[in-house]
């Protein structure tokens, strides 16, 4: 057993429950924890694991606090944050366990003058450009996923079909972490699902949309490159946690996300809607917004069935656009293109021919072409002539006026996992209406979801899922428990405690001895059982078994294993 960790033992017990709270939050602990009294949690805390972990999370001012302490300087500057990641004790002592391992730490090196370089109007430019870019991506990122859930593997990140869909600008699983920064997307069982949040996100248009991504990643930047409320010089960022082996990637991953947000320019440059945000003010968007494109309500549609927008359309347009076509180029100018299958899936989602046609004549520069309204009203006749339904047992029944709809739909072998039988003048499965509507779709038959009473239904696939709780770990009960352990005596606790940890090692201590006449004897035993309130072991210089009242003795050292 440690003799350092009775003195943090006590300390931890002098500590409000305020404090006790933040130290195991600084420390990582887990809340479920299964330590039963102060002396658990010190030994624990003092276990070398436990303090590599403290020493990782130290900012590069603090562990140089911690270096200067142990090596006797005076640096008490960050004494106070040391004290509570229990590090130090309160006169600014390192404990042996840890000193142990800061002295095998890296060195760190002396602090470098670093002053952001303010962005030259093309290198600004460049960097408004990659905000709007990576925002657009996003963009399109959750409208996929609000379409059918993205793929996750094993290790969380998007899967190779994914990553191939979303190669632009950079690494998608970048654009997923934005996502989840901003609580727009959260995995759930090894899929990227939208929140509700990113109905409101996708509608706005692109400066409230930059605007919440980018306070969304000042909020969960890590303590060592926070600023007040702003922010280190880039730069200096990969400098901010000496002692933690994993934050050079984690450092470099972070630099990435502020390129990409046009936070920093490519060069290292700071652009001017940066700096305000850096120093802790507010976030500001009109310098950023005075180098883009402005955003656009109305599009040319042509006789190809294609449309162009001549700039950013509006989110909210482009969104109701896209589900109704194939989008095909998200450049500056997007392009869209109908298909018979984009009106049909349109349809499917809950759009009328009627609807469709009002909308686009409303946007449109050039009119309504008569192909494109041919197509709509040609998809809208054949739309519902398969009808999906379910039945009275919680099964589908499939009807359509076509029979040779139905027997193709019948033998259709990427049909098979529905289960589909015939049953008279229709088919039947056990899977649910709604799964099979989504399949026929997928197999390009013109299916439509009824209710009971034929009543057409939207087959919304999208699985939409509440934002993330921000309820941190409750560790009351883990506290509750330390106390209710909190004897009066702790020096006696703590003295009971050694003499177990010393006869389950069978090890040789050096006991002092109160004795009746109120001197003191030193006894070098090899303790060999405690119990009845009696410590049992051999006395090694008389070479006898002794027998001591636990009551009687005062300290205990140890010598040996």
């Amino acid at each position: 057993m440690s003799t350092h960790a009775r003195p943090l033992a006590h300390r931890l017990a002098e500590m409000s429950d305020e404090q006790l709270e933040e130290l195991l939050r600084i420390r990582a602990v887990r809340a479920d924890v299964d330590w039963d009294d102060f002396f658990d949690a010190a030994e624990a805390l003092l276990e070398p694991a436990s303090i590599e972990r403290a020493l990782a999370a130290l900012t590069r001012a603090e562990a140089r606090a911690l270096r200067g302490a142990v090596d006797s300087r005076s640096d008490a500057a960050d004494a106070g944050a040391l004290i509570a990641f229990g590090l130090l004790d309160d006169e600014g002592r390192v404990p042996a366990p840890v000193a142990e391992l800061v002295a095998s730490a890296p060195a760190i090196a002396e602090d470098a003058p670093a002053q952001p370089r303010p962005a030259s109007a093309s290198t600004a430019a460049r960097a408004a450009e990659r905000a709007f870019t990576t925002i657009g991506a996003l963009g399109d990122m959750l409208l996929a996923a609000r379409s059918a859930p993205l793929g996750l593997v094993g290790t969380g990140a998007l899967s190779a079909t994914e990553r191939k869909r979303f190669a632009e600008p950079g690494d998608p699983d970048d654009l997923r972490t934005l996502a989840e920064l901003a609580d727009l997307a959260r995995p759930v069982d090894r899929e990227l699902r939208v929140t509700i949040e990113a109905d409101a996100w996708l509608d706005s248009s692109f400066a409230p949309r930059w605007r919440q991504v980018t306070l969304a990643f000042q909020a969960a930047l890590p303590r060592g490159i926070r600023s007040g409320d702003g922010w280190i010089e880039p730069s200096q960022w990969r400098l901010a946690h000496p002692w933690d082996p994993a934050w050079p990637g984690r450092a470099a991953r972070l630099h990435t996300l502020a390129v990409l947000l046009g936070l920093v320019a490519e060069d290292g440059a700071e652009p001017q809607w940066t700096a305000d945000l850096r120093q802790g003010g507010a976030i500001g968007t009109s310098s950023l917004e005075a180098l883009l494109p402005t955003e656009v309500d109305r599009l040319f549609l042509q006789n190809d069935l294609t449309a162009i927008a001549p700039g950013p359309l509006q989110p909210a347009l482009d969104n109701r656009l896209r589900a109704m076509t194939e989008h095909e180029s998200a450049a500056q100018a997007s392009s869209y293109r109908f298909t018979g299958d984009s009106i049909a899936r349109a349809l499917v989602d809950g759009e009328t021919a009627q609807g469709i046609l009002d909308f686009l004549r409303e946007v449109s520069l050039t009119g309504l072409p008569q192909p494109l309204e041919y197509l709509v009203a040609q998809t809208a006749a054949r739309h519902g002539l398969v009808r999906v339904g379910p039945d009275a047992t919680g099964g589908t029944i499939v009807s359509s006026s076509d029979i040779h709809l139905l027997e193709a739909i019948e033998v259709d072998r990427n049909l098979r996992p529905m289960g589909l039988v015939r049953d008279g003048e229709r088919l039947t499965s056990r899977v649910g209406a709604q799964t099979v509507a989504w399949a026929l779709t997928d197999a390009r038959y013109p299916a439509t979801l009824v209710d009971r009473d034929g009543a057409a239904l939207a087959t919304d696939r999208s699985r939409v899922i509440a934002g993330r709780t921000r309820a941190a770990v409750s560790y009351a009960p883990l506290i509750t428990r330390l106390r209710s352990r909190q004897g009066p005596d702790a020096d006696a606790a703590w003295l009971h405690r050694e003499l177990e940890a010393a006869v389950r090692a069978r090890a040789v201590v050096l006991v002092e001895v109160a004795m009746p006449d109120g001197s003191s004897r030193a006894l070098t035993l090899e303790a060999s059982g405690m119990g009845g309130g009696r410590l049992r072991g051999r006395d090694r210089a008389a070479d006898v078994e002794r027998t001591l009242p636990v009551r009687s003795i005062r300290s205990v050292r140890l010598l040996e294993s």
